[in-house]
């Protein structure tokens, strides 16, 4: 059996979720790991993003999103409200904050993506897909995207891929 793993890097806006379309990089990284028969592991290790597969509306609004993609924010925002001010949700703590201030270095105003967590939580951070003959078994619509809910600022994320078999 074989193990292969590779990662894709992307580069999230921020003040919006972010939609990565990784479909591509992930059949480059299939095809390399030389596997035909098995199963592929898409997976986000950012606690605030999720792994989706979904079909491509190819049609885009104005601020670029794909319209099932806007469906899919305008819902989460609904069921989960973007975090505005600080007490919106319980999260994040006062220790929390201490935490990401004194221990990580971070601004604790970059910790008010409570909602993000919340959508990750709901869709999960991984998708795992049949490989036949070397091929993704995606559907004729399918496609692989990552998702950064986390709104608060722009920064790099990484996806990971692992492929088992034969």
């Amino acid at each position: 059996m074989k193990v292969h793993h590779g990662t894709i890097d992307v580069q999230s806006k921020g003040l919006n979720p972010t939609f990565h379309d990784v479909t591509e990089k992930v059949k480059e990284i299939v095809e390399a790991s030389g596997v035909k028969d098995g199963i592929c592991v898409v997976y986000s290790h950012h606690t605030t993003c999720s792994i989706i597969l979904q079909e491509c509306s190819h049609d885009l609004n104005l601020f670029g999103a794909e319209y099932l993609q806007q469906d899919l924010i305008n819902i989460m925002e609904k069921l989960i409200p973007t975090c505005r001010t600080e007490g919106q949700y319980m999260h994040p703590g006062p220790k929390h904050l201490d935490f990401a201030e004194n221990t990580v270095g971070e601004d604790g105003k970059f910790s008010l993506n409570t909602d993000a967590h919340l959508r990750s939580v709901i869709f999960g951070r991984s998708e795992s897909m049949v490989l036949v003959d070397g091929k993704l078994q995606l559907g004729d619509f399918g496609h692989i995207y990552m998702i950064d809910w986390d709104q608060v600022r722009a920064r790099k994320r990484v996806c990971e891929v692992q492929v088992v078999g034969e």
